[in-house]
């Protein structure tokens, strides 16, 4: 536990990179009050989340687990944002099936896959053809089980590796919390109902973070990971064409050449050459598979930073959900313009949000396990 500000760097061998974190409150975040915390009191469930967890069990976790997202990233840079999106869709499920199965968030339980006996979350419709990175997290496993055997969670590593990814595509850093302990089951139901969709207005959406113990000012600082899409603040990813056109009208005012602004059906205002751009995609794609995909910032589709914000500003969110956080509230509006102008408030927000996000109900203690593998429980 810390009191007080601090000033952390972490070094990792095998790149021979430093990476600091500048000093910011690191007081242990206390976990949002949800159904989940309330559901599972009667068997002990206490959030013990902190820093430097495997300082003595396990010393190579982080620089094992960096070494390998450096790998990853550096070969697929959208490998980065689809590492991050993964510990958004894990800690989003907060489930509860029976207290001896809890599920709790931030768990582990979206690597699981389907056996006999359950459907897992892989297929849910916000995952299915969509999240990616699992190789990348067997390898960090299979590494750190060679090492350190049934030691350090997959719950852990989905939260380090967000991390790192955001830090290798040019964005801040902050130290982990860890204690996570891996989920014994998966709910695709949950998986299902509890991550936000793409053509949400802003009271949906605040409702589905409120949900889970997030406010208005985390919905806005993450809205890029929570899309039913390959969509993150890093804008490495790229979305189905064909869906866009599903979210927006074709109607609106503009001169022949394709300027002024057209409507979505949230009845928010969009860029007409934007619309345009996106429609054009749609017709290319002539009902071929894969069909057509749109990078989702055209200006640095490779770096972490603001210009989700500034496109929006813009009126240039590719999805729905995202073009209402400017012209579906007057609050979401503010927050944006605030990140479009500084990002460094963004990144200092961003960092407290994920922190916050980290925490949402997980195993610890002795709820869970740390699985040997992460696509299936341990055999007993």
């Amino acid at each position: 536990r810390r009191k007080d500000g601090f000033e952390l760097s972490f070094v990792f061998p095998h790149h021979a990179i430093k990476l600091s974190v500048g000093a910011f409150p690191a007081t242990e975040v206390s976990p949002p009050n949800t159904l989940n915390d309330e559901a599972c009191a009667d068997i002990g469930v206490r959030i013990t989340l902190r820093f430097s967890v495997y300082q003595d069990s396990c010393p190579e976790a982080e620089s094992i687990i960096f070494s390998w997202v450096n790998r990853a990233v550096s070969e697929d840079p959208r490998m980065a944002a689809s590492l991050l999106r993964l510990h958004f869709h894990d800690c989003f499920v907060n489930a509860i099936l029976t207290c001896k199965f809890c599920m709790q968030g931030c768990d582990a339980s979206v690597l699981l896959d389907d056996t006999p006996s359950f459907v897992g979350e892989k297929t849910a419709a916000p995952n299915l053809n969509s999240l990616r990175g699992f190789e990348v997290i067997d390898a960090i496993k299979s590494e750190l089980e060679s090492v350190c055997p049934q030691t350090v969670s997959c719950a852990d590593i989905l939260a380090t590796a967000a991390r790192d990814s955001v830090f290798l595509s040019g964005g801040p850093s902050w130290e982990v919390q860890m204690g996570r302990r891996d989920s014994l089951s998966a709910s695709k139901t949950a998986a299902n109902s509890n991550i936000p969709g793409p053509r949400s207005d802003v009271a949906t959406l605040l409702a589905e973070f409120q949900n889970v113990g997030l406010n208005l000012n985390d919905m806005v600082t993450l809205s890029g990971i929570c899309s039913n899409f390959p969509l993150v603040h890093t804008q490495l990813e790229k979305l189905d064409a064909q869906h866009l056109a599903l979210g927006y009208g074709s109607s609106g005012s503009g001169s022949g050449s394709g300027s002024g602004s057209g409507s979505d059906r949230n009845g928010g205002d969009v860029n007409l050459n934007f619309l345009q751009t996106l429609q054009q995609l749609c017709s290319q794609s002539n009902g071929n598979c894969p069909p057509a995909l749109a990078q989702l910032d055209l200006v640095t589709p490779s770096t972490f930073d603001n210009q989700y914000y500034v496109n929006l500003i813009s009126g240039e969110g590719l999805l729905p959900s995202d073009q209402a956080l400017v012209t579906g509230d007057d609050q979401t509006r503010e927050i944006v313009q605030s990140y479009a102008d500084d990002p460094a408030i963004f990144f200092e927000e961003f960092k407290k949000s994920m922190l916050k996000m980290g925490s949402l109900g997980q195993l610890t203690e002795d709820n869970g396990e740390i699985r040997q593998n992460c696509r299936t429980v341990n055999q007993i």
